[in-house]
């Protein structure tokens, strides 16, 4: 395969501005978003903010202490003979309650735009900017954009350091010798918009509660200090030719140039919680090159060249995007949040259950070295997991579901209450496993396994009258939309636990350890899936999921797909599959539901039905020209789709535990021709 020719044939190309859909640059623990100049001159004319953003850059509105969860009333359910406390409505409590869901959130670091001049150094509006060409070169990572400023032509590279939270930018154009090309450098308040914000289209540019300094500024370098609370940060900017940069406004800096014989202006832009990595704009752009190039050639990679199916082109178009994308905002140190470093949705903190969504691909796709970069954050919330679970009169570990760094659940009414992203660390650690079968992965990961089986087992309930063991009340399904109080065995969880406690079972087995006994136990006598006679069901007491319930995530058919289903009668989940696929209302279910769906009708053999859902035409199945996974106006980035898309194209064509065939999960009738490489099965 000439994969720098396919990775090409998909970079996107934009000839004029796209207000939902700009372009990004990143490393997995840094991004920035960019307009048709390259940066961020022109953020009003997008849908989204242009952001900035990274791993370590949070904030707390008043202090990380201003709150904690003892400042809040819990809510008690009945769980069989105790009484469990989860925190999910305010009650009398809600200024404690909304400052927890608000913080900390993550920081927007700052906005970098260029200036442009006319002769007499009155700024050029947006009205004289033309767009002309904007090609993102995937293969290097570099976004070049072409304009013209009053009819003369501007020419933008810019690139992300693969080690550094830096941005570097070449500028070509016979308007820098005149000076007037100059820079300007904003930063918004970290301020909520209003106790119930979650997803934002808007920054806030308010003055008060941050402070901006300009420090060591010479005629071409500066440092600047910002403070908000108890959070600080700092930039540093460098420029190649001499220039002023002064403080304009209370947090507007400007950098306006001196006439030069030179028609180019490199600058870099560092951003850091402690001291800004310091690379010139060259050293930037080959950071880019080598990484990009390095990733593209080393790992799993795919092509659909040649098939005759009119979706083929389109498929593979979005797994490139995809692979790219999830790279940028899903492979850092901490978990992602849903839409990366594009801008904060619930208010940047990450969702435990999506870390599957996000991340499983990776090592599928021989990458597993950008999903392990994130397991060491479990390692270091582990306390919290212990202290959470015992709170609640349970052992081991328990994963809190909508958290910041610092691992503490944060209040909800639905996020306390579910339990399917509890044995997500477990899966994406075998994942790992199953690519390198190092011993000491093993050994260094094994207390999460192990406290998290702990936890599983702990949680399961022995019904002595129908001696099984099931799962709640009270608990949230996946499928949203169910009762704490009435939920009880959802197909998808109860299945996960048996696959979870499987896989701790045989890691004990690789350590030659000791399996604890109830580990066996409740594996081996978990409660049947609940389904009527002819489906699955949401969960034991939800007696018509399809009249009754049949919107948010279908989550029954995960089961099987997503899961081996060794619970799972597949004749059954055919027909609930089918089902889904008839009368579902796909308007309000979310991005990664379609390939779920499609990973299901793979393991039953159903490779047309497989594509139908991973292509199906729906609004929150929208691939935008940026790759981004659109869901509606106020979201319209959404990686878990991009990476669930890329786990079950992986599957599909690799395979899975049990199957036999090539390309098990695409129509056998010639109409694809599916060409891979270093791509591992499903298990």
């Amino acid at each position: 395969m000439n994969r720098k020719e396919t990775i090409k044939r998909h970079s996107p190309l934009l000839t004029e501005i796209d207000p939902v859909a700009p372009l990004s640059l990143g490393n997995g623990d840094f991004g920035m978003s960019v307009d048709f100049t390259g940066l961020q001159t022109f953020p009003e004319q997008y849908q989204a903010p242009l952001s900035t953003q990274s791993s370590w850059g949070w904030h707390a509105t008043g202090g990380k202490d201003r709150f904690t969860l003892e400042d809040i009333t819990f809510n008690s359910y009945r769980s069989y003979q105790k009484d469990v406390p989860y925190p999910l409505f305010p009650e009398d409590k809600e200024e404690a309650y909304h400052w927890l869901r608000q913080n900390p959130h993550r920081l927007q670091l700052g906005q970098c735009g260029l200036q442009f001049f006319d002769e007499a150094m009155g700024v050029i509006d947006s009205s004289n900017i033309i767009p002309v060409r904007q090609y993102h070169d995937l293969y290097t990572g570099i976004i070049k954009s072409d304009f013209e400023v009053d009819g003369i032509p501007v020419s933008v590279e810019t690139a992300c350091a693969s080690d550094g939270d830096v941005i570097g930018v070449k500028i070509d154009s016979v308007l820098i010798k005149d000076g007037r090309v100059g820079v300007k450098l904003a930063f918004p308040s970290p301020s909520m918009h209003d106790e119930k914000w979650e997803n934002t289209t808007q920054l806030d540019w308010g003055k008060n509660n941050h402070e901006t300094r300009l420090k060591d500024n010479t005629s071409k370098e500066c440092r600047i200090e910002r403070t908000m609370d108890d959070t600080s940060y700092q930039v540093a900017l460098d420029w190649s030719i001499d220039a002023q940069i002064e403080l304009t406004d209370t947090h507007t800096l400007e950098l306006t140039p001196e006439k030069v014989e030179d028609t180019s202006l490199y600058l870099t832009i560092a951003f850091s919680k402690q001291t800004p990595v310091k690379l010139s704009a060259p050293e930037v752009i080959e950071s880019s090159t080598k990484y990009w190039q390095g990733f593209w050639e080393n790992g799993g990679f795919i092509s659909f060249e040649g098939s005759t199916d009119p979706r083929a082109q389109e498929l593979e178009r979005r797994v490139i995007l995809s692979l790219y994308l999830t790279a940028v905002h899903s492979s850092g140190h901490v978990p992602p949040q849903e839409t990366g470093f594009m801008y904060n949705s619930w208010f940047g903190k990450f969702h435990l259950e999506m870390h599957w969504w996000h991340g499983a691909h990776f090592p599928l796709w021989n990458r597993e070295n950008l999903l392990e970069r994130s397991m060491q954050w479990y390692i270091d919330i582990l306390p919290k997991a212990y202290a959470l679970a015992k709170s609640q009169g349970y052992i081991g570990a328990r994963w809190p579901k909508m958290v910041g760094p610092e691992g503490d659940q944060t209040p909800s009414p639905i996020a306390p209450g579910l339990i399917w992203q509890q044995p997500h660390p477990i899966a994406l650690l075998e994942l790992i496993y199953q690519t390198n079968k190092k011993h000491s992965l093993l050994e260094k990961y094994k207390e999460i396994v192990f406290s998290t089986a702990d936890f599983m087992s702990s949680y399961a309930h022995f019904d002595e009258k129908k001696g099984v063991y099931v799962l709640g009340p009270p608990l949230i399904p996946a499928q949203e939309n169910h009762k704490m109080e009435d939920s009880i065995n959802p197909p998808y969880e109860l299945e996960y636990w048996h696959e979870g406690l499987s896989i701790a079972i045989e890691w004990k087995e690789r350590l030659e350890e000791q399996v604890p006994k109830i580990w066996i136990d409740v594996r081996n006598n978990l409660a049947t899936p609940p389904s009527d006679e002819s489906v699955y069901l949401a969960h034991s007491n939800c007696t018509d999921t399809f009249t009754e319930k049949n919107h948010d995530h279908p989550s029954m058919v995960a089961a099987l797909g997503v899961l081996p289903g060794n619970m799972i009668d597949k004749e059954k989940m055919r027909q609930t599959l089918y089902k889904v696929k008839d009368e579902w209302q796909w308007n309000t279910a979310w991005g990664w539901d379609f390939p779920m769906c499609a990973m299901t009708a793979a393991r039953l053999g159903e490779g047309e039905l497989a594509i139908d859902f991973l292509l199906m035409d729906q609004v929150k199945n929208t691939y935008l020209v940026n790759g981004q996974n659109y869901q509606h106006d106020a979201l319209t980035t959404y990686l878990p789709g991009n990476g669930g898309l890329l786990t079950a194209v992986a599957m599909m064509a690799k395979g899975f535990s049990g199957s036999e065939k090539e390309a098990p999960g695409f129509p056998d009738d010639g109409s694809w021709k599916i060409e891979l490489e270093n791509i591992f099965p499903l298990r």
